[in-house]
């Protein structure tokens, strides 16, 4: 397994891997206008030549959101989704980034306990944020 940024020739594979994930997921030209729109910077988690893991953030000035994290099904609960962030985290860095909002969903313990060993702190709720099912958003922060 490797993690390398996105190319715009991986929009089709990583539609894929969203649409395992996601009961939203963004579509193939979602995941394209990222490349034509200032501030994105994304990575991919590759097992060969197949997407397994992805984790995108829009920076605006010295801040940063990150937008998705995913990892495939049959690949969770192996370290990929603590490198793909890591690997945001020192990009944050080398940009002169230092604050990162996210939002998660209140019922993903799996990624609230990843966010809160990488350094993110809860700071905030969105009521119904999510949609399919509705639920709340926890907003957490992490700043270097």
């Amino acid at each position: 397994m490797r993690i390398c940024p996105m190319a715009e020739t991986d929009c089709e594979q990583t539609e894929i891997l969203m649409k395992e994930c996601f009961s939203v997921p963004w579509s193939v030209d979602a995941l394209k206008e990222m490349f034509h729109t200032k501030g994105y910077c994304s990575f991919l988690a590759k097992e060969e030549t197949e997407v397994i893991g992805y984790i995108g953030m829009k920076v605006v000035l010295d801040e940063a959101d990150i937008t998705n994290v995913a990892v495939l099904p049959a690949y969770r609960k192996k370290g990929i989704a603590r490198k793909l962030l890591q690997q945001l985290l020192d990009e944050a860095r080398q940009q002169g980034i230092y604050s990162i909002y996210l939002e998660v969903r209140d019922s993903n313990a799996a990624a609230i306990t990843l966010y809160k060993h990488a350094g993110f702190k809860e700071v905030g709720k969105r009521k119904n944020y999510y949609e399919h099912p509705q639920e709340d958003a926890r907003l957490m922060l992490w700043q270097s």
